[in-house]
């Protein structure tokens, strides 16, 4: 069976860790910071095989070279020679296999221009989007559109309901304050934030979340909606789903 767990990072990253229950290989996504990754793998006797990249940015990438030299695992990210160190450059459609899964790669160009996200079906299917899809939220446009934004959060909505949403940071609480602005009759949005506000106080994550909850709680997948455009009018233009998107998105950078 195929866990994943989080290993912390700088203050709210999270890199995530996959391990079959049979093995002591791992794979890891996203590894900013290499530090608690190599204090994992000595303490507990493992051993790296593969790792995954999202995006170019440090706190994706940071760790990349000393577990390259420490540990010589397969890497397999978006194809931008700015990130050294990957040997397998992935696209939309392309397909690997790690830990006794076949993953697909989806690109979702918006928070960076390289952005890809990883998918795995089965019972659970696994979704690991980087800074694209946050629980509650998106990310910020750095390099690319709202119009690129809203389309690949739309690849990555079509997914089943029960997909597992594995995002790279701890921001579901600031999301969930945003959202409560933003979606204000949701009373989906008003439970969630409960929930979250529990886990934390316990110290404990609030990811992964899932599609189909998403869709119920995110106001950026919900831009269809009539609460969250009429609260979004307030804020500029709502005249089509891409415009109410651009509208959430400027709101937010600035909320």
């Amino acid at each position: 069976m195929l866990s994943v767990t989080p290993i912390p990072a700088f203050g709210d990253n999270y890199i995530w860790l996959l391990r079959q229950d049979t093995s002591s290989e791992i794979c890891v996504v996203d590894p900013g910071d290499a530090a608690p990754v190599v204090e994992l793998i000595e303490r507990e006797g493992l051993s790296l095989s593969t790792v995954l990249i999202t995006h170019h940015h440090a706190d994706h990438t940071g760790g990349l070279p000393e577990l390259i030299e420490r540990y010589a695992p397969r890497v397999i990210g978006p194809d931008n020679p700015k990130i050294a160190g990957i040997q397998e450059r992935v696209a939309s459609g392309d397909e690997f296999r790690v830990m006794g899964r076949r993953f697909e790669v989806f690109e979702v160009p918006g928070h960076t221009l390289d952005h890809i996200a990883f998918f795995t079906a089965g019972i659970p299917p696994l979704l690991f989007c980087g800074d694209a899809l946050f629980s509650a939220g998106c990310g910020r446009l750095f390099e690319g559109t709202p119009e690129q934004m809203h389309a690949s959060l739309g690849k990555l909505a079509a997914l089943p309901d029960d997909t597992l949403v594995f995002a790279a940071h701890e921001y579901t609480l600031a999301n969930l304050r945003f959202a409560l602005a933003a979606d204000p009759h949701n009373p989906d949005v008003a439970r969630a934030m409960e929930e979250c506000q529990r886990a934390r106080e316990l110290d404990r994550p609030t990811l992964p979340s899932t599609l189909g909850r998403e869709r119920r709680i995110n106001p950026f997948l919900r831009v269809t909606d009539a609460g969250v455009r009429q609260a979004a009018a307030d804020h500029g233009a709502t005249d089509s789903d891409q415009a109410t998107f651009a509208t959430l998105r400027a709101w937010k950078d600035s909320f």
